[in-house]
């Protein structure tokens, strides 16, 4: 139980909270204040935080494959960072700009657990170093599906054709519903070997 607290305290919650936080200060930097003006860019994760996708699933997900030996599925969502792409500067690659921000944030985050592994002084923490690679990893990878709301659906609307990237957009009222099915159906699991070539590009063999 000690190693749930820890893996919720020092892994899940910072590849969250440091995800929402990069699309926010992204974002300031290409012209949109909106989230520091509603108190986002902080790295206070009570601001960040929701309860469901930032603990509840994460850790129960964790929980059914440390006790039940489930297969490993690690995925989370915070409260999304306010954005208003208007204000961005230039807008369309400002979009994916702030979009890609939190997917290269958790692959730094991935980059440096993979170093932590190995450091002497945190060998009793290993375990705890190679679960903020893979959950980092997954968000990264999770995060760059082309399925609105996800960031990779930005990046996809920021150079589809501007009709196109109207219609496009429009399935985000279903993006949950797809996400959720995805899950049901066990389709993330082909998201494996995306999550490996993402890893041997920074030098970790998952």
């Amino acid at each position: 139980m000690v190693d749930v607290l820890l893996l919720i305290l020092f892994i899940v919650t910072p590849a969250i909270v440091l995800h929402e936080l990069a699309h926010g200060l992204s974002a300031y930097c290409l012209g949109d204040p909106t989230a520091k003006m509603q108190g986002r860019l902080t790295l206070n994760p009570i601001k960040h935080i929701d309860p469901v996708g930032s603990i509840i699933v994460p850790g129960a997900l964790f929980l059914m494959h440390y006790l039940a030996h489930t297969p490993l599925l690690l995925f989370g969502w915070a409260k999304p960072v306010p954005v208003n792409f208007r204000n961005l500067r230039p807008q369309r690659l400002g979009m994916a700009i702030v979009a890609l921000a939190g997917p290269l944030t958790n692959i730094a985050l991935a980059f440096i657990f993979s170093r932590l592994y190995g450091w002497p002084p945190l060998s009793n923490f290993s375990q705890i170093c190679a679960w903020g690679v893979m959950l980092n990893l997954t968000l990264a990878v999770f995060n760059m599906m082309p399925l609105p709301p996800l960031d990779g659906s930005r990046v996809v609307t920021s150079i589809l054709p501007v009709k196109l990237a109207y219609y496009y957009s429009r399935l985000e009222r279903y993006g949950i519903i797809i996400l959720f099915a995805f899950l049901y159906l066990g389709l993330f699991r082909y998201l494996y070997p995306l999550i490996e070539q993402v890893g041997r590009w920074i030098g970790v063999q998952l």
